[in-house]
């Protein structure tokens, strides 16, 4: 199963909940591997304790060796690198992706993407991809590489307009490149439980039938803490709110029932 977390607005959350959403995929014994599509590498920081400046054979270097005519091609597998936890590993971005988007852009290779995530898929047992703010030549190789799209959502007016346009492109693109393709959910991020306008808004998107999950992520200090240690949450405070409400994402997002308690 691969599973692109995505959305055109910037700060709502993408990195966290690719990153913690696989920690927990890989505690639960599921060989997962994260796909950093993303050039500010966030999630490949956040997994690997280090700068994606320092890393060698990234996806910036996959992406390379489509455009090169190197008979020596490495294979997707010998991209992807372990992480300090078991069953958790992460093919990393590079600053190098906005460099390479034109030449790939301009040799069509918008499916070599969905090829490489095909083979890793024999392999593993859940690809989370992360992607950059942007509908460019990454987000559309990611979105026609998955079978599910998550949207992060962090209750604001602008989050909700956005929202719109995304839909419309991921149905676009449903149309002309990728029909299994599924928006699994709308996940409310950094939600204030005490606030009018949030609810409000989760409530009109309800009403207007879009697919919103049920399980809240709360805004918590702890998750930049959890940055800082380079450590997702399931690791670095198990027992903590917030990682219970990512537990029980996931269990939603793998059809388990949850108590409405924990909602």
């Amino acid at each position: 199963m691969k599973r692109v977390i995505f959305n055109l607005k910037g700060g709502v959350g993408k990195s966290s909940i690719t990153s913690n959403l696989a920690a927990i995929s890989a505690a639960e014994g599921l060989r997962t591997l994260v796909v950093d599509l993303d050039p500010q590498g966030n999630s490949s920081q956040y997994l690997l304790g280090k700068p994606t400046v320092e890393l060698k054979d990234t996806i910036g270097d996959l992406f390379e060796q489509t455009v090169a005519f190197n008979i020596f091609n490495k294979k997707p597998e010998d991209f992807v690198h372990a992480t300090p936890f078991n069953g958790l590993y992460v093919l990393p971005s590079s600053p190098e992706l906005d460099y390479l988007e034109r030449k790939l852009e301009a040799k069509h290779k918008i499916y070599k993407l969905r090829d490489a995530l095909n083979k890793l898929g024999e392999t593993f047992d859940r690809i989370y991809i992360d992607t950059a703010p942007a509908l460019n030549f990454y987000t559309r190789s990611a979105l026609i590489a998955a079978d599910r799209c998550l949207i992060p959502f962090d209750c604001d007016d602008f989050s909700r307009q956005a929202l719109y346009q995304i839909l419309g492109e991921i149905q676009d693109l449903q149309e002309d490149h990728n029909q299994g393709l599924s928006v699994e959910g709308i996940i409310a991020n950094q939600f204030l439980p005490r606030a009018s306008l949030p609810k409000q808004l989760i409530n009109e998107l309800l009403e207007e039938q879009l697919p919103v999950l049920p399980v809240r992520l709360s805004s918590s200090v702890k998750m930049k803490e959890s940055h800082q240690a380079k450590s997702p949450l399931i690791h670095f405070a198990p027992k903590h709110a917030l990682t219970k409400q990512f537990i029980d994402l996931h269990k939603v997002l793998n059809g388990e029932k949850v108590a409405l308690e924990a909602l």
